[in-house]
Formats: C-alpha cells, structure tokens, sequence
C-alpha cells in the first residue's frame, strides 16, 4: 500500500444525511416535481438511480424532515432492506428508511466513498454468513474504518470503476430503448391492429411505406376487421385458448438434501432470477443444479427462447430463457407454437399478465394455473405475420442479449478490481493495464 494512504475512521470523512416522509395526510405535500426515494426505487443493483415512484412538492419537503440530496449524493438504506446503495443523476428527497452520504469536501471524493461502500456492504454480508444485517445506523459509520489516499488517487481510483459502471448503464438504457421498440411494434399489430385500421382508412396503400410499416408487408394485413368474441379483430386471424397456442411446461425442484444434486453447472430458475422487463432474457440464476438433479427430479431442461411465468408467490414475473435452463415448480415455462425464435410469444405472455390484472382491478392475482391459461383468450395471427414480427425484432432483441452478457463481463471485471483498488492492493497503472484488456 502506498504511504500516502491513511487509516481513518468513516464517519470522520463523511457528511451523513438523514431522510423523512411529509405527512401523507395533507396532499399539498405529495405529487409534486421533487422525486422522493424508497429503497424500491434503488435497490437494483445499478450505480446511478435517476427517478422515483412518488414525487413530493415544495411544500412537502420544507416542511418535514425529508432533505434533498445533491447530484452524485450517495444514498443507502438502513432499514427493512438494507444495504441497498446508488449515486443519485439528479437532486432528489428521500425517506428516513436511508442516510444520505456525501464526502467531506477536501478529504473524501464522494465517487470513491460510493466504491468503498459498495466493498464495506459486501463484507458486512459476508460476515453475517449471506443473512440480512438489519440495520444500519449513526454508529455504524463510526465503527468503519478505511484507508484513505490522496485525493487525486482517489478520484483516479473512482474514475476507472466508474468507467466500468457507464458501460454497463449505457446497455441499460441502450436495452431499454430496443425493448420498447420491440413491445411497441407487438402493440401496434397485434393489439391496435394498426396496419389494418391504416389500409381500412387509406392511410397505407399498396408500394407505401409507413413507420413500422415497410412497403413490402402491405399484402400481409387483411383490410378490414370483424368482429369476435374479444371485440373486433382482423379479417382472417383466429381466436384461441392462450393454453392452445403454447405448449405449458411444469418445473420441479430435485431434493435439496441430495447434495450431488446442487452446484452444478445448469442455472435452476426462480422468482428471484426474473429480469427487469427491458432485459427480457434471463441469462444466469442464483442456484444451479446437476444433470442428476434434473435426472430425479420433475425438473426439465428449457431450451433458449422458452418463455417463464411465475405462478405462485410473486405472480407473472417474466423471463425469456437465454441459455438452456431449468426451473422450479412455481413456475410455468411456455413454448409458442407460432414462431420459431420465442419472441411473439414471449410479448403475447406480457400480455396475458396484463389481462389477468385487468381482470383483478390492477390488484395482485395469487396463482396462474393450467386453467388460468386455459381461460384466457387472445388473438392467434396467421404464422407469416408472425413471422415477419420475430424476423424485425430480431436484432432489438438479440442485441439485448449481447448487451447482458456484455455487461456480465464488466461487472465480473469491476468486482474483481473493486476490492483490489480499494485497499491499495493493486496500483492504479496496473488496473488501467486490466482495464483495457478486457473491455468488450
């Protein structure tokens, strides 16, 4: 470690903030242009958070306990779920569940105290042999100790994490602007019918084209809609048992008092591995099984492009397997019978989630059973339109995939130097020289 390197106490380095929430009795507080942060809001494991669910306005804020933090501010929750940490994109107010931190200026560049809490975080996990650390309160920060370099090395510590950190941000919003381009073009054809409505109104004629709409798919779409047990659809389309378009898959889980049956090699799929839906694919999970897990158990190997629905528990979270994969009984794997790559069904399953909540008021539904599928309804498009869809969101789609696995890698990479960097294990023409050797 470097001489210049000191050890202090954390406490001593930081400014502590503490949060509050404005009565939720006077409206005059809420719905306001000032976001309000919950843990839910952070806890997602990214660098940067840069909106929350519910705002609170000026008044709210003045008028509370409730503080606004600053750009690049550090917030990390002390309560419930605890441990969850970001920087924040933009000023924001936040609850009393979590502390606002921010380096004393001149002593502790609040970029690299955000990395060194990451590390403090994972070590205060570790200690508590992967159970929750309930709490974290004025003390602790007192209890913590680091060794601190100098400023300039501490910004050049936090600017090569960092780098890592942009990447995987910029596939994040890169991920979420093709899945939105995909989710709106199912919407359109599938949904609004909109290539129908445009040739019934004469907005789109033979050799046009229109946005999503390439002259050459004209002949595709029928010219008028008629009218069906779910309201008017095209000319010429079907509807069905959502049951009857899917083959359904059950999961199982093999004897968790067989040892040989854990720590294998095939990701073994639950609740908790569910993706946020701009990232559509699940490419990893927390526990992995054996070949002789699957062998004796009701368990079987999904095959990339299978859709997953949770049935039970937290209900219809969704996933699109991205690599071969198993899963467990409270789950359904569904595997279109119109498409080949799993894409139309996968937008037809968000769908489906969507109706049954509709059916239960926007409430949670409970439970998704074979007869849950059976007793939904959708509309079966002819297979060349199909298709024609799979085929234009293809590159969307599998880019997010890369983008996943691209940003796996940084991660992996990060959380290797993290540590290193931290501690001055490792000097900083020494990361750099990682740095760029494994890059994407």
């Amino acid at each position: 470690m470097a001489s210049e390197w000191i050890r202090v106490v954390l406490a001593d380095v930081i400014e502590l903030v503490s949060g509050g929430t404005p009565k939720t009795n006077i409206p005059e507080y809420w719905n306001g242009d000032i976001p309000w942060l919950s843990v839910a809001d952070f806890n997602t494991g990214f660098r940067w958070v840069s909106s929350a669910e519910k705002h609170i306005t000026e008044r709210g804020l003045y008028e509370s306990a409730a503080k606004l933090l600053n750009e690049r501010d550090i917030i990390i929750s002390a309560r419930g779920t605890v441990g969850a940490l970001a920087q924040l994109a933009k000023p924001m107010a936040f609850n009393q569940s979590c502390y606002g931190v921010r380096g004393r200026r001149g002593i502790a560049d609040t970029d690299f105290i955000y990395y060194f809490l990451r590390q403090a975080v994972a070590e205060m996990k570790q200690v508590a042999h992967g159970g929750v650390f309930d709490t974290i309160t004025r003390d602790t920060f007192k209890l913590i100790r680091l060794s601190l370099p100098p400023l300039p090395e501490q910004r050049a510590i936090a600017h090569i994490l960092g780098t890592l950190d942009d990447k995987i941000e910029l596939n994040r919003r890169q991920n979420e602007t093709l899945e939105a381009m995909a989710r709106a073009l199912f919407k359109a054809w599938f949904v609004d019918f909109e290539p129908v409505r445009a040739k019934m109104e004469g907005r789109w004629q033979r050799g046009q084209s229109l946005p999503g709409l390439p002259a050459h798919l004209y002949e595709l779409f029928p010219d008028r809609l008629v009218e069906s047990e779910l309201g008017e659809i095209p000319e010429g389309w079907e509807v069905k048992s959502f049951a009857d378009t899917v083959e359904i898959i059950g999961g199982g889980t093999p004897k968790t008092s067989v040892a040989e049956y854990w720590g294998g090699d095939i990701p073994w799929f639950s609740v908790v591995d569910a993706p946020p839906a701009p990232d559509v694919w699940v490419l990893d999970t927390e526990k992995k099984i054996t070949h002789a897990g699957v062998e004796n158990s009701s368990t079987r190997i999904l095959p990339a492009g299978t859709a997953i629905i949770s049935a039970r528990g937290t209900v219809g979270r969704l996933a699109l397997v991205g690599v071969p994969m198993a899963m467990n009984q409270s789950c359904y794997g569904l595997r279109g019978k119109l498409g080949h790559r799993g894409f139309f069904n996968y937008f037809t399953t968000r769908q489906l989630v969507s109706t049954l909540q509709h059916r239960t008021h926007g409430s949670v539904f409970d439970t998704i059973t074979r007869d849950t599928l059976a007793g939904v309804q959708v509309v079966a498009p002819p297979l060349a339109v199909v298709e024609t869809f799979e085929r234009l969101v293809a590159p969307a789609l599998d880019r997010i995939r890369e983008a996943l696995f691209e940003s796996r890698s940084l991660a992996t990479t990060r959380n290797t130097l993290l540590p290193k960097l931290i501690s001055g294990e490792l000097c900083i023409p020494d990361a750099e020289r990682i740095l760029e050797e494994t890059s994407p």
